[in-house]
């Protein structure tokens, strides 16, 4: 209509978009539409705003329709409408919720990506539920998804692992030796150690005085290094291969089995060495080459990153002629996007965020759009266990994992207490909460409510009441100030999906959940669902349907399992 009278041009687009409104004043539902279209119709937004109002035709759902502010457009719906939700939901099943946000795109997220030189401690388990909790959300908005973890199998971190477990190798065939405190300490090194020894005997043996270097450096990291290139030379090509590669796999696997135990599943597992078997990483670096960035100074290749922005050049290649991991990195990423992806998302450690400068800056030097990389950062968790915090150091072999963490509280309470934050936020994790049996425990109080509304339905059952038509319930017949509240938060939960997705805030998905369960409580303190009049039972058995229906759904999108009973 407006088109037609000329305050809209005819090929003027227009994308109306509602939002609950922040409080009940204000309304059910508000657009800024008018503040966006003000300008491009020659109008004031509350001019324009009248304008739109004037031309909605009449609906029994709509009680009225104002205008607030600068120009915003408030909708208050009429109180029998606003119980239609509850149909609406039962209707959609396991879709409510869902959208098509994403419109296909394809998204890649790589997410934890721990250094497989040691089990999964507490601090991977935030970057692992929230990292997969993300991409349940999207792949909920209409994205494709596809979740992949970076296998750091090349590089220094694996020579450590190398040499730690030869030397307790070593001891277990008798040799005296002199376990550098700076390699890995933990007894998971003995249990790989064991493996080899138990299959291959002394095979891999060595004189323990052939280990000495000359070495005169007293930096202990120049001793270690002295160390790993003496077990090189001892041990053979091979040898050398056979011994990593047995604490490479054990240490994948375990990665591996503790991250599916913690309800987190990968479509793909990508090897930084096969980058480096398949020449990638040397085509990365050429392709930055003929970009016309990349230097030469001190016998090392430089990739000029500070004409992108970043505060200093870095090296890509090093004077010896290897790779630096940044070299390896942007040939990660160039085969993200030769891959076909949109959007790449990368969920690092907080102590990364100095990383992303450079790492745009080497998208664009090969003209990629470097917003199509998205890197979220995430703060590793302080575990508290009676009050004291528990120290962590993965070299010396002091932390707790995830392992223990998942057995001690659960799958379920780690995950949701995981993400009840924002990710870059600091968080204590505190042990005896999680464990507690108690409405302060945000997973409990979520979880009870889902099992009470269960138990009604046992109740029901066990009084051979049936409960089998609610989709015949006569809605009309609700309206306490309990019930019009629960339906109010239920509307709430596409829209709260939808800006959890889109702003990359699975938090927001954990708190809408703590505060339907309150709802939830509250109703079902106050009111009785199966002693009343069949019509009336019916209804509300229908609306608490419902709110399982959203828990067991919003609980599934952040990977924490919906219990029947408690």
């Amino acid at each position: 209509m407006l088109k037609r009278d000329g305050v809209l041009a005819p090929d003027q687009q227009v994308a109306v978009r509602f939002e609950h409104a922040r409080q009940k004043q204000h309304g059910d539902f508000a657009t800024n539409v008018a503040l966006s279209l003000g300008k491009a119709c020659r109008q004031t937004p509350r001019e324009l705003a009248q304008l739109i109002i004037d031309a909605l035709p009449a609906a029994p759902e709509i009680a009225k329709v104002e205008i607030a502010g600068p120009g915003f457009i408030n909708v208050f719906l009429a109180a029998a409408s606003q119980f239609n939700i509850v149909g609406t939901i039962r209707d959609a099943g396991n879709e409510y919720g869902r959208s098509n946000l994403g419109a296909g795109q394809k998204v890649i997220i790589e997410f934890v990506s721990a250094n497989p030189t040691g089990p999964l401690h507490v601090g991977h388990g935030r970057g692992a539920a929230f990292g997969d909790s993300m991409a349940r959300l999207l792949t909920a908005t209409g994205f494709e998804v596809t979740k992949e973890y970076y296998v750091n199998d090349a590089g220094r971190q694996m020579d450590i692992l190398a040499i730690s477990v030869w030397l307790r190798y070593l001891e277990l065939c008798g040799e005296q030796v002199t376990f550098p405190e700076n390699a890995y300490q933990g007894d998971y090194i003995f249990d790989i150690a064991a493996t080899v020894h138990r299959e291959h005997g002394d095979r891999y043996r060595r004189p323990s005085d052939k280990l000495r270097t000359e070495i005169d450096d007293p930096d202990l990291e120049s001793q270690l290094d002295a160390l790993i290139q003496r077990a090189k030379i001892l041990l053979g090509h091979e040898g050398y291969r056979y011994v990593l590669g047995v604490g490479l796999d054990a240490l994948t696997a375990d990665i591996r089995g503790d991250l599916e135990q913690f309800n987190v599943k990968f479509e793909r597992w990508f090897s930084e060495r096969s980058l480096l078997d398949d020449q990638r990483v040397d085509n990365a670096i050429q392709a930055l080459a003929r970009s016309g960035y990349v230097f030469e100074r001190d016998r090392a290749l430089w990739f000029r990153s500070t004409a992108f922005g970043d505060e200093k050049d870095r090296v890509v290649v090093r004077e010896s002629g290897a790779p630096t991991y940044f070299a390896s990195d942007i040939a990660y990423h160039l085969n993200k996007l030769e891959r076909g992806f949109d959007r790449l998302i990368d969920v690092w450690g907080a102590d990364h965020h100095g990383y992303l400068p450079r790492m745009k800056a080497a998208l664009q030097a090969m003209e990629y759009d470097p917003d199509r990389l998205v890197v979220l950062l995430v703060q590793f968790a302080a575990l508290y266990r009676g009050g004291e915090k528990v120290s962590m150091s993965t070299r010396a072999g002091e932390f707790v994992t995830l392992r223990e963490l998942r057995r001690e509280v659960g799958a379920d309470a780690a995950r949701f207490f995981y993400v009840q934050r924002k990710s870059e936020q600091h968080m204590d994790f505190d042990l005896d909460l999680a464990k507690s049996q108690s409405n302060e425990n945000p997973v409990y109080y979520v979880q009870y409510a889902h099992a009470r509304i269960c138990s009604v339905f046992r109740q029901a059952a066990e009084k051979n009441i049936d409960t089998s038509d609610l989709g015949g319930a006569d809605l009309s017949l609700l309206g306490e100030s309990h019930e019009i509240a629960l339906v109010n938060t239920l509307s709430r939960f596409p829209e709260v999906v939808e800006n959890a997705a889109a702003n990359y805030e699975p938090h927001r998905l954990a708190y809408f959940l703590r505060n339907l369960a309150n709802d939830f409580h509250t109703y079902y303190n106050a009111h009785n669902f199966l002693g009343v009049a069949p019509g009336l039972r019916r209804t509300r058995l229908a609306l608490i349907d419902a709110t399982r229906q959203v828990l067991t759904i919003g609980l599934e999108l952040i990977g924490v399992s919906a219990p029947d009973k408690m």
